[in-house]
């Protein structure tokens, strides 16, 4: 056998027993997709947060990936058919979903289970100060942006403008919102909705160029008796001074932003998750991210879920006494 023969055979041998010898890291780590939401949108630094965070990506057994997406409604529909393993989709949206009640779509996403609480998304309506929409009801024959087609915001502005009368009598704009607050600086809208948390970053864009102010949503939300036909909202406020200009209390409503998974993903993945971001050293990474994920905790880890927990959370949950 030549010399050139016998170093190839070597090297075959030498490469098979690398592969033998190191199965975690060549052959065993699966790569876990995790949906996010659209540029300038907190779903989106929830996806590369946990992506990102050290201890999950030295992870031997998983990859996790985050991936852009519309936002909660997508999400859903992703999760549900395992296109994306993790995602971030509002507490409503999974009850409705998993009861089929979804609007024109009947269908009963049962693969999408409850990972965690991650913060509140309360909705806002940005318009400029002096222009005279006090209501929703004032936007009739505006321009109004209503966040991402497929987005939680989109679905959550169809469902509330419909529940107030107007989503048919407005200049619908499906953007995102960075393109909405852009827009809005630019005399192109009228106004645009947001289902974030506060302080956003679009907003703050749009309070640079304009004197802003907030429509007292959960006041349209009372007078309509919108509360009692969707108890999965919750009243709160947006605090003065959160964005320039704004002095006043801005009384909104919100929904519970959930960490979901396929029903599919190992139990053992979804706890294992769990302990490195529900640390001390994990939440304090999360909430240097950003503000908003202040309020995930131990405590709060199972707040505002009303549907099955996947049976690695439950497990962990469980542990820690909720």
């Amino acid at each position: 056998m030549s010399l050139s023969r016998r170093a190839m055979l070597a090297a075959g041998a030498a490469l098979a027993a690398c592969v033998l010898t190191f199965p975690s890291t060549v052959l065993a780590a699966k790569r876990m997709v995790f949906g996010g939401g659209p540029a300038g949108g907190t779903f989106q630094i929830v996806a590369n947060s946990i992506q990102t965070y050290d201890p999950v990506k030295k992870s031997k057994d998983y990859r996790v990936r985050a991936q852009s997406s519309a936002g909660s409604v997508e999400n859903l529909r992703k999760v549900n058919a395992g296109r994306m393993q993790f995602g971030v989709v509002y507490s409503g949206h999974v009850y409705l979903g998993h009861n089929g009640r979804l609007k024109n779509d009947t269908r009963k996403y049962t693969d999408v289970l409850a990972v965690s609480y991650l913060y509140g998304a309360p909705a806002q309506l940005v318009v400029r100060k002096g222009s005279g929409i006090r209501s929703v009801k004032d936007l009739v024959g505006k321009r109004v942006g209503v966040g991402n087609a497929g987005s939680g915001a989109f679905a959550n502005c169809e469902l509330f403008f419909t529940h107030m009368g107007v989503w048919d009598k407005i200049e619908r704009n499906a953007m995102g919102y960075n393109d909405a607050a852009a827009a809005f600086g630019n005399n192109q809208l009228d106004a645009f909705w947001l289902f974030t948390a506060f302080p956003s970053g679009a907003v703050i864009m749009a309070a640079q160029t304009n004197d802003i102010d907030l429509v007292d949503l959960a006041g349209d939300a009372e007078d309509s008796g919108f509360f009692k036909k969707y108890p999965y909202f919750a009243k709160l406020a947006v605090p003065a001074g959160t964005y320039r200009g704004v002095d006043r209390t801005s009384p909104s409503f919100q929904d519970s932003t959930l960490w979901v998974a396929n029903s599919k993903v190992s139990a053992d993945v979804v706890y294992d998750l769990l302990s490195k971001i529900y640390t001390d050293e994990g939440l304090a990474y999360m909430r240097n991210q950003k503000k908003t994920f202040k309020e995930m905790s131990i405590k709060s880890g199972t707040k505002g879920i009303v549907t099955p927990l996947h049976p690695g959370a439950e497990r962990f949950w469980k542990e820690k006494g909720l």
